[in-house]
């Protein structure tokens, strides 16, 4: 399976609601697919700056590593050298914290990842959690 454009927008789309209807900060989504590259990047008009491109990096990390952003957590606290080492060989970077989370199909396949950025890292994941719900699709939070 892959991701679609349709698919990705609709993530999108939903994960930005989810955080309007839950009274979130302003947020900036990004939906990669399975190489990477992006399919959506939307970003509310009141976000602050650069908020798409850390959603870009939680993503763009997940899909280099082939982990959730609550994975990456781990190794990055475990681990901190390694992990600055490779953020900086990503050319869209990484952010390992919970907001970037792998897009699976029901038979576990991976077929992209999601980046949130824009409130704390915990709802930036629950509104993506809902995005990616809304297609039928599985979220991977590295938990």
């Amino acid at each position: 399976m892959t991701l679609t454009l349709d698919q990705a927008l609709t993530i999108a789309r939903e994960t930005m609601a989810e955080g309007e209807r839950r009274g979130m900060l302003p947020l900036a989504v990004t939906v990669l697919d399975m190489g990477g590259q992006p399919l959506v990047v939307l970003r509310d008009h009141r976000s602050s700056l650069h908020r798409a491109d850390i959603a870009t990096a939680k993503a763009s990390g997940c899909i280099a590593m082939g982990l959730g952003g609550r994975e990456l957590a781990k190794r990055a606290a475990g681990n901190p050298a390694f992990i600055g080492a490779v953020s900086q060989l990503f050319p869209r970077g990484l952010v390992p914290v919970p907001g970037g989370l792998l897009v699976r199909d029901s038979a576990g396949t991976l077929i992209g990842a999601v980046g949130v950025s824009g409130d704390n890292s915990d709802n930036d994941e629950i509104a993506a959690l809902a995005g990616i719900a809304s297609v039928g699709l599985v979220a991977d939070t590295g938990a």
